[in-house]
């Protein structure tokens, strides 16, 4: 690991390591991609302010989320089939996000059920889920968050009907993943996945057992979810999760400033300007360039995190500037669990730590609270 300097560099490793179908999970987008691409785009065409001769000796990047100490402004976001990234992957991952003491956040997809992890974690963590049409399986899945004394509900809004994402059936992707003529040769060439695959916990979604009979390939996987996720959900839906869920309350997928004040109505503790990633609507703008309209139409009332396209710490302190309390890292924790499982996630999350640090001193901006618009250079 003494030669990963970046999350590039964990990006290729994994894809060395693992088969193309699982790969392209993680790296795609809906349709041309062009939300994906503008993530990253619009995140790079951002300026520092570079200032010189302020006391840096002092660096802190401890803050609070959600009332919680955290030791960066930084949570591990929800990610589907973590699972088949490495092997135990959402247990892997728990864990390395709590020894560097941050949130990590579990999906409902996840490979691993909500009770694998809790019995193999001592730090609570966050649960992701969705809107379904079957209110019973979500009032389950509320259930079961608290029952594993999860210490914040993540609910995902931008999920209602599923984005076309067209890697998916071109690399044949299953769940769980099977040998075929398509696939055979890039199985074959990563025997070390295969075998830690095989003999992981589980190797399909542990939380909907009892909710996908048959077979579970991708097709049923998206009949399944075309008739479970609802495209009828309205905001009396996401009031009926907060009626019912006794902690901390996370909307995710808001890109609209008339959409976060609707959230925060509803009794939002945190909501997360999120595009899914770029693999819902293609065609959406970056999450980074309407951050800075829904923090001033949050004005302070509940916490803003970002999610959309971070890669390294300059990212993050990008977000920071334009208001978010803390961001979300999604592609680039599969990435590294990937490349070297729970080694792999610590080695992420100290890189993202030392470029926020680094970042922070050469901007002259001792803690994270102290961030702002003045370490950007805005245009007029």
């Amino acid at each position: 690991m003494t030669m990963i300097l970046c999350i590039d560099d964990l990006r290729e490793l994994a894809r060395r390591r693992i088969p193309r179908a699982i790969f392209d999970y993680a790296a795609g987008g809906a349709y041309e991609e062009r939300t994906l691409r503008r993530n990253t785009a619009d995140l790079d065409a951002m300026t520092f302010r570079q200032r010189v001769m302020i006391d840096v000796s002092n660096i802190s990047l401890a803050t609070t989320l959600l009332g919680s100490q955290v030791s960066m402004p930084v949570a591990i976001g929800p990610t589907g089939l973590a699972g088949l990234f490495c092997a135990d992957g959402e247990i892997l991952a728990a864990r390395a996000a709590a020894a560097c003491g941050i949130p990590y956040c579990m999906s409902t997809m996840s490979i691993c059920s909500i009770e694998d992890v809790r019995a193999a974690t001592a730090q609570p963590f966050w649960f992701q889920q969705y809107l379904m049409k079957d209110r019973g399986f979500n009032q389950e899945l509320i259930d079961r968050a608290a029952a594993a004394q999860c210490s914040a509900l993540m609910l995902t809004l931008d999920l209602q009907v599923l984005g076309e994402r067209r890697r998916d059936p071109r690399n044949g992707l299953t769940i769980p993943p099977r040998l075929t003529l398509r696939n055979a040769w890039d199985v074959a060439t990563k025997p070390s996945w295969t075998l830690k695959v095989l003999f992981g916990k589980r190797r399909t979604f542990g939380n909907l057992v009892g909710r996908i009979g048959g077979s579970s390939g991708i097709r049923t996987l998206a009949e399944w979810t075309a008739t479970q996720f609802d495209p009828a959900a309205s905001w009396r839906d996401v009031e009926w999760v907060r009626s019912r869920w006794p902690g901390k309350l996370i909307l995710k997928g808001i890109l609209d400033a008339e959409d976060a004040r609707f959230g925060l109505a509803a009794g939002a503790d945190a909501i997360v300007v999120s595009n899914h990633g770029g693999r819902q609507l293609d065609g959406a703008p970056s999450s980074i360039s309407v951050l800075a309209e829904i923090v001033a139409a949050i004005d302070g009332r509940c916490e803003v995190l970002f999610d959309g396209g971070i890669r390294s710490g300059q990212d993050i302190a990008k977000a920071l500037a334009l208001g978010a309390r803390g961001t979300l890292i999604g592609r680039s924790f599969l990435y590294a669990l990937a490349a070297a499982g729970q080694e792999g996630v610590a080695r992420a999350l100290e890189i993202l730590r030392n470029e926020l640090r680094v970042t922070l001193a050469l901007t002259g901006t001792s803690t994270v609270e102290a961030a702002g618009p003045h370490m950007l250079r805005l245009a007029d």
